[in-house]
């Protein structure tokens, strides 16, 4: 079974950047039709969609992070980062990993890491 694992900082300062690292097994970041996905979920507030990689690494994201979003890959360790600059307390949030299936018209998430939580606050 393929299995998703975010590891990061957890406390980071306004204005810092954070970044955090998805290692993924069972199953290789590269596999055609997949993708793979940042999302986070602030205290108390729903999902929102950050953005994603491909499995041939073309990138996405939400328009109102694209600004300060960057995602890449390793695929040598089979992980992909997320970074995100100039972060403000509004960024406090479960940040999740996630990979989306190739095999429909429309978006689902079958696979998600535990989370991982970050904290901005000075």
């Amino acid at each position: 079974q393929v299995q998703l694992q975010e590891s990061g900082p957890g406390l980071v300062k306004p204005s810092q950047t954070v970044s955090l690292t998805c290692t993924v097994s069972g199953g290789s970041i590269t596999t055609n039709s997949y993708h793979w996905h940042w999302i986070r979920q602030p205290p108390g507030k729903g999902l929102e969609w950050i953005g994603s990689i491909g499995y041939s690494g073309t990138t996405y994201y939400s328009p109102s992070l694209k600004s300060r979003t960057s995602i890449s890959r390793d695929t040598s360790k089979n992980q992909f980062t997320l970074q995100l600059n100039s972060v403000t307390p509004e960024d406090t949030a479960v940040y999740y990993c996630a990979r989306e299936s190739g095999d429909n018209s429309y978006t689902i998430y079958d696979y998600w890491g535990q989370g991982t939580q970050v904290a901005v606050s000075s």
